[in-house]
């Protein structure tokens, strides 16, 4: 039996999140959960985070790995909040020190931060494999978006992270600290080496221009042949010509200063300050 995959949309941060199951043994892992947070209100909440618990107390699973792609700079992640509540092991690529380093500076945060990585249960390296129950899963390295950046291999389903988007959209910005194009071109060939009918699904979708719906699945034979900015008939030196261009248009995401300095911290919030209340910083002319 192939694993059974359950899909969570957030759509004011595009993002999807997924619990990915396996049929005999009921043992899951939750891949890029959402922790909602209201920027204008400096508010969290978790109702996101809630309807995927109670599907996996319907289901009766039991959760194994929460798994980051990367440390996401459009969503806060809830990943501590889902430990507490189901168990299991969270989990990123073993580079996340290098983006604990960055960050860390940029965010001040002092001493006290530890840039190991050691809030994560589980550093992956490239190749590793885990399983899930029965199914087999393999880490894979896909960086150039960031450092750290991971796609999970699960039976036949990858989960790509941010490295790639639905083919009319494209790839993944390469301007973030520790990003580039060329490192994103050679990831993306990683993931065309899979067998063609690998089912690869995003960690979101913004609806390319034409169309009216959000998507979420494809194909590596359906990215080869049509993606937009990296389909095999491209060049590499065409495709970080085009990456370098069009990231020096774009603006910052809108919640990329609160997701990093929560998301380098495994989803949790700073620390409290001696008033006991938390604080998201936001550096003035730094990003």
């Amino acid at each position: 039996m192939t694993a059974q995959i359950k899909t969570f949309f957030d759509e004011p941060t595009f993002t999807y999140s997924y619990v990915v199951s396996d049929p005999v043994t009921k043992k899951a892992a939750i891949v890029d959960s959402v922790m909602d947070y209201d920027h204008a209100a400096g508010r969290i909440s978790y109702d996101s985070a809630d309807a995927v618990i109670a599907y996996v107390r319907e289901q009766g699973l039991e959760v194994e790995w929460i798994l980051e792609t990367h440390v996401h700079a459009d969503h806060l992640s809830a990943a501590p909040y889902l430990r507490e509540a189901l168990g299991g092991k969270m989990a990123i690529g073993e580079h996340i020190t290098t983006v604990q380093n960055t960050f860390g500076k940029l965010f001040n945060a002092g001493i006290e931060f530890s840039r190991d990585g050691s809030q994560f249960d589980q550093l992956f390296k490239d190749g590793d494999q885990f399983q899930i129950g029965e199914l087999t899963a393999k880490a894979i390295h896909t960086p150039g978006h960031t450092p750290a950046c991971m796609t999970y291999v699960i039976d036949d389903s990858a989960f790509v992270g941010d490295t790639l988007f639905m083919p009319d959209f494209g790839t993944a910005r390469c301007d973030f600290p520790g990003g580039d194009a060329e490192t994103l071109y050679q990831s993306v060939q990683k993931l065309f080496a899979l067998p063609e009918d690998t089912k690869l699904y995003m960690c979101h979708d913004y609806k390319a221009p034409g169309r009216d719906h959000y998507l979420n699945v494809t194909t590596v034979k359906e990215q080869k042949e049509h993606n937009v900015h990296v389909a095999q008939d491209l060049s590499k030196d065409d495709f970080i010509k085009m990456r370098t261009e069009r990231d020096a248009t774009l603006a910052m995401p809108r919640l990329i200063l609160p997701s990093v300095q929560v998301n380098m911290r495994a989803g949790e919030l700073p620390p409290a300050e001696d008033n006991g209340t938390q604080y998201i910083k936001i550096p003035i002319n730094k990003v």
